[in-house]
């Protein structure tokens, strides 16, 4: 697998005051839930996001003559890869499909980077990645199955339980698995009994179909409240698939309809702006499909969302997503 829990505390001393310890704070959710439970506030980072973990690791770690960097992303691992290059005086280039949302597009050109986008899926702007890695030399930046990128990621692993050493359960949004997977190998490393549960939507979780399969398969990319989760992991996927497959507990799926109202319950609840792919972990909890048993953490991975979708479902509000609609419904606790 190509990664190490010396890996990981490497990843920290380096991306130190760079990408910053983020703070773990109680929910008003813990009466609810029955059980401690708290938010990790990766909303918090530079550019709002987990993914500056992984990208800052990945490009401090790069040789002095790099010419510059590319990668494919739906939209924040873009961000994160535009800001460290930008950091580091490199060339970025971001590849992004037509489904990733105009704010995040928006959000990567602002940090520098040039962005191409291109197809309707993850997958095509990979292709178009591999593309300028061979005609302009530029060194690609996996948004999951790069060692140092896991690395990075796994950094917040090491931080949860040195903020409460008596977890019992981290539920980490589930997309590529770099994230998951770093989580994971980085909290079973330091406590091998520790609960860690990925969580993703219903619709085109790449991640889960491959687990399920036994080996990396594609999926058929659609639009989601859980944006940040689109994607496919790879065929050849070397690194996070094995990961998530070896110390995952479990994978658990959620609807639109749940995201929808965990994204008020966060916002109405604990005042948090966030995007969809945060709240996946909650709405497992508030739907029963994860029981807990005693302190629980969850990611809230990042906060570049669009404002007028955020803003139509706190008003309760419908929501278009391609050819689907999630039926809005004011907030009730």
């Amino acid at each position: 697998m190509n990664i190490t829990l010396s890996d990981i505390h490497a990843a920290r001393d380096r991306i130190a005051g760079l990408a910053d310890r983020t703070p773990l704070v109680p929910s008003a959710m813990t009466d609810a839930f029955g059980v401690d439970f708290l938010l990790k506030l990766e909303i918090t980072q530079p550019i709002g996001a987990f993914k500056l973990r992984g990208a800052m690791n990945a490009i401090l770690n790069l040789p002095k003559e790099t010419p510059g960097v590319v990668c494919c992303s739906t939209g924040n691992h873009g961000r994160g890869v535009a800001y460290a290059a930008r950091a580091r005086g490199l060339r970025a280039v971001v590849c992004m499909s037509r489904l990733a949302p105009a704010a995040k597009v928006r959000g990567v050109r602002a940090l520098g980077a040039e962005v191409r986008i291109v197809g309707n899926s993850q997958d095509d702007a990979q292709a178009e990645a591999e593309r300028l890695v061979a005609a302009e030399g530029l060194v690609d930046i996996s948004p999951f199955d790069a060692p140092d990128v896991v690395a990075g990621q796994g950094t917040i692993g090491l931080e949860l339980l040195e903020q409460r050493p008596d977890l019992d359960t981290i539920l980490v949004p589930l997309s590529g698995g770099g994230l998951a997977g770093g989580v994971a190998f980085a909290a079973k490393a330091i406590r091998p009994d520790i609960r860690v549960i990925g969580v993703s939507m219903d619709r085109g979780a790449a991640m889960h179909a491959s687990l399920k399969a036994g080996y990396p398969v594609e999926v058929e990319e659609v639009p989601s409240l859980a944006d940040s989760l689109g994607g496919g992991i790879g065929l050849g996927n070397r690194i996070s698939f094995p990961l998530c497959r070896d110390y995952l507990d479990d994978v658990v799926l959620v609807s639109e309809d749940e995201i929808y109202h965990a994204l008020q319950t966060v916002y109405y609840e604990d005042r948090i702006v966030c995007e969809g792919a945060c709240v996946v972990g909650i709405a497992a909890v508030q739907t029963g499909k994860v029981q807990l048993s005693g302190p629980t953490a969850t990611i809230i991975t990042g906060r570049n969302l669009d404002m007028q979708v955020h803003a139509d479902i706190m008003a309760g509000r419908d929501v278009a997503l391609g050819d689907t609609t999630v039926r809005g419904r004011r907030y009730e606790p």
